[in-house]
């Protein structure tokens, strides 16, 4: 056998890359993370995930949003001492999950390798490292390699970013802005978190997304009730829109000329309509593996692995869901499997949340998808101003919705938005996983009051539409 540095080579210290060095350490492989940020944790600890969501709990804790119902809007501290509050926050949280990481990696024997990383060949990585003005390189080898670089925000030539007023998801992690007024580009996840974060803050927001529909991948329902949720608020949706230019005025402020003529102004503009790939300078050439046009890699969905088989890749890199929870389970199945442990694989195990403000959660099949495939299904549907829970929260406009199999009365599907749907959503990953169904949830007792409830309210709504049994005379 051919002798190694390493038995496991990581390149980016986020979830999927974090996930994957430890379950090859506990395997009793010899592992190794190669980063090139300052402190490990990638996207999701810095620029992504957990600043978004911190902010956002930030956001709800400063305005008193979740007590709305029940007051009338108070005056607000300043916006500079809000700004502050937010922004140490976020700071003392990042610190927190830094430390937790550096922590479980160390326990777990995982070495740390700051530099950047380029292939050389397929056992072989070049790694270049600046310190202090002062360049080095060195070179490492092993056995396997995991790819698990994450993604940049996509920055096209015709948008003028400057960082101040023309601005990416990048630059708010980095120190939340307090604009007079925001335009939004794109409906996806980042934007319409982002975009309901500012609502909450009482900016007015324009999102603009060149689709027909925001979070296409969400049931239509959800998405419906969510949008009615945005326009009470006075968020403005521009939907089907393209953006043809943007200029800006002598204070610097974006003017934004839409496809069909009409102008918007603001006082900033937050481009987050889509991510690529951060493959730049990775050598992939040197080992004959191809990226798209937005730099996401191809795999093999079961496996991981890209054409080159000792050479895997997860998280947000291999594209959709791209969220940091599934890239967490892709970086353990990489592991599993690059050193011949069998992986279980479940289905439609993976839920989806969007910490938006109301939140939205998914998992399973949609209506519509459902139908597609041939099933014959009833719907259940409660709304949260139907629990007491509800009441009490004054949060009386989230709903959640249950899809049933009518064959078999399995749950099929389960899709939520209101306050904690993120939590709520796992009680139906349960459910679906444990080949589970109207009958236990319709049966169950929950505590009361709570917002699970609004499973026994879906279920029995579901079953007062189900066929009866007819009774012998």
């Amino acid at each position: 056998m051919t002798d190694f540095d390493y038995d496991f080579v990581i390149i980016g210290g986020g979830p999927a890359g974090r996930r994957a060095a430890i379950q090859a350490s506990k395997l009793g492989k010899s592992v190794a993370i190669i980063d090139d940020q300052k402190m490990i944790g990638g996207v999701s600890v810095h620029t992504g995930t957990l600043p978004s969501k911190t902010i956002r709990e930030s956001v709800l804790s400063v305005t008193g949003w979740r007590d709305q119902h029940f007051k009338s809007r108070q005056h607000r501290d300043g916006v500079k001492m809000m700004q502050d509050s937010i922004n140490s926050r976020l700071s003392t949280t990042l610190g927190d999950e830094v430390e937790v990481i550096d922590s479980q990696l160390a326990r777990n024997n995982v070495r740390i390798l700051k530099g950047r990383a380029k292939f050389s060949g397929i056992h072989k990585l070049a790694i270049q490292q600046n310190s202090q003005g002062k360049k080095t390189s060195f070179s490492v080898t092993a056995d396997k390699f995991l790819i698990a670089v994450g993604t940049k925000p996509f920055r096209p030539k015709n948008i003028p970013f400057n960082g101040t007023t023309v601005i990416d998801s990048d630059s708010v992690a980095a120190n939340l802005p307090m604009p007079k007024s925001i335009t939004v580009v794109g409906g996806g996840v980042i934007g319409i978190e982002y975009a309901t974060i500012f609502s909450a803050l009482e900016i007015p927001v324009t999102v603009v997304e060149a689709r027909e529909r925001i979070l296409e991948f969400i049931d239509r329902d959800i998405v419906a009730n969510f949008v009615h949720q945005l326009t009470e608020r006075g968020i403005s949706l521009r939907l089907g829109r393209k953006i043809n230019k943007i200029t800006l005025d002598n204070h610097n402020c974006p003017n934004i000329l839409l496809d069909d003529g009409r102008q918007l102004r603001s006082e900033m503009l937050l481009f987050t309509a889509g991510r690529v790939g951060a493959v730049d300078n990775l050598g992939l050439e040197k080992v004959g593996i191809e990226c798209d046009s937005r730099g996401r890699l191809v795999v093999d969905r079961e496996t991981l692995q890209t054409s080159q088989p000792n050479i895997y890749a997860a998280g947000d890199i291999i594209g959709f869901p791209a969220l940091a929870s599934t890239s967490m389970e892709q970086g353990r199945q990489a592991a599993c499997h690059a050193f011949g442990v069998p992986i279980n694989h479940s289905g439609n195990s993976f839920p989806l949340g969007i910490y938006s403000i109301p939140e939205i959660a998914s998992i399973g099949l949609s209506e519509e998808d459902a139908r597609l495939k041939g099933y014959q299904v009833e719907i259940g549907v409660a709304r949260f101003q139907e629990t007491s829970r509800g009441h009490i929260l004054g949060n009386c406009k989230g709903m959640l919705k249950c899809i049933f199999d009518l064959s078999d009365r399995k749950l099929l599907g389960v899709h939520i938005v209101g306050e904690g749907a993120t939590e709520l959503i796992h009680i139906g990953q349960a459910v679906i996983n444990l080949n589970g169904g109207i009958d236990y949830l319709s049966d169950n007792v929950f505590n009361f009051p709570t917002l699970a409830e609004a499973y026994k309210v879906a279920a029995l709504d579901a079953y007062n539409r189900l066929p009866k049994p007819r009774l012998r005379a």
